[in-house]
């Protein structure tokens, strides 16, 4: 049983206790796309906060209009406050069109809307539908700093499924890539490196914030989200205001390393979010050196890596994490244009414009779906139990 303070404040889990918590004064936001309609992982997910009985939950949605409906009507037969936001309407879009807010779309995109309409509450608790072992007590571990006066808090977790190590992009990635920045920087106290791997799992999805601090975030549109929360989360609350806590065992579905969703697309992301952060902190990044530096810190901790499995009777494939390696190696390079979205406090749209451009969307979605007065499902649309392997949203690795 360990009990090792990081340089931000750490809390472990080291009993089942379930900490009081704020949750009647927070929004949880919660994106899901298509795949993740009447998974049991979702189901799982949004019966636990039923529990929780948190002030509103925020869905950003991102489905095809002939499926929002039915997907908004599932939200709605759970007993708790569900907010239903369609990312992808046709008025929504024109809208941030209008105001100089269009570009890609993904997740970072989606959960920005989200965070948008969670303002209206005190606390913002953010995590992944795609969870086969959420816990109501998530909501509460997240908030629990915050009540306590931090300003932000991160989930942590170890990867541990099927007898095998996962968390990949964290661990071959991301790990690798701050140590070999940290190791070819010269710096007087601890910056924004010290603070990235302070955090034992800096790629979970899952977070909370004062509202305060969420409307001064510039967000990530895509797969770089939460590294780039990282990022603005030491800008606005450095170590001091920080914390990370346990969230004890968490399990979701794994992505390949290659094809167009993969881990190695979104090392990319993910590189450019990292590097982006750190230079806008001040950090003077050796690029000609950077993937053989970043290769060596890797080779170290896979050594670390393979010793750990074999400790703990784990299967481990050296060969495959080194081409993982050089996969990844691929992904470094200076960042692309800044296309993040504006902190919600300089943002030229409003939350409540937001929610009544979406809103009418999803009503106009249902009218079309119902020919304008039947609201009644057709049997093939009626939520359904999935297998979440089948459907589930894939995880980060």
């Amino acid at each position: 049983m360990e009990y090792v303070q990081e340089r931000v404040t750490t809390l472990h889990a080291l009993t089942d206790h379930r900490p009081d918590a704020p949750t009647g004064r927070a929004a949880v936001v919660v994106p899901m796309t298509e795949r993740e309609y009447g998974t049991l992982a979702a189901d799982r997910v949004l019966t636990a906060l039923e529990s929780v009985d948190p002030a509103r939950v925020v869905v950003p949605l991102r489905a095809p209009a002939d499926r929002v409906g039915p997907f908004a009507d599932w939200l709605d037969g759970f007993d708790v406050d569900v907010e239903p936001l369609w990312c992808g309407g046709p008025r929504l879009t024109e809208l941030l069109a209008e105001r100089g807010l269009d570009g890609d779309r993904g997740k970072g995109r989606d959960v920005w809307l989200g965070l948008g309409r969670a303002l209206e509450e005190e606390f913002v608790v953010v995590h992944d539908a795609d969870t086969k072992t959420y816990s109501q007590a998530f909501v509460n571990r997240l908030l629990f700093p915050l009540a306590r006066g931090h300003e932000f808090s991160k989930g942590y977790y170890a990867r541990v499924e099927d007898g095998s190590l996962y968390g990949r992009l964290f661990r071959l990635f991301f790990r690798p890539l701050v140590r070999a920045l940290a190791d070819a920087t010269e710096r007087r106290e601890p910056g924004v490196l010290e603070y990235l791997d302070a955090f034992r799992y800096a790629l979970a999805g899952e977070f909370a914030a004062t509202t305060d601090l969420v409307s001064r975030l510039r967000v990530q549109r895509g797969w770089g989200l939460e590294v780039g929360t990282l990022g603005e989360a030491f800008a606005h609350a450095g170590f001091a205001e920080s914390a990370q806590v346990d969230l004890g065992r968490y399990e979701h579905d794994h992505r390949s390393v290659d094809g167009p969703t993969g881990l190695a697309d979104m090392s990319r992301a993910v590189g450019e979010a990292t590097l982006r952060a750190v230079e806008g902190a001040g950090v003077d990044v050796e690029y000609d050196a950077l993937a053989d530096r970043y290769r060596e810190a890797a080779d170290g901790l896979i050594r670390g890596y393979e010793t750990d499995a074999a400790f703990n009777g784990l299967d481990y494939d050296r060969a495959a994490e080194r081409e993982q390696v050089e996969t990844y190696a691929d992904a470094l390079g200076e960042p692309g244009p800044d296309t993040r979205l504006p902190a919600w406090r300089d943002a030229p749209v409003t939350p409540a414009e937001v929610a009544d451009a979406a809103r009418a969307d999803l009503e106009a979605a249902r009218d079309d779906r119902s020919g304008g007065t039947d609201r009644t499902l057709p049997e093939a649309d009626r939520p359904r139990p999935a297998d979440p392997g089948a459907d589930a949203a894939p995880g980060e690795d």
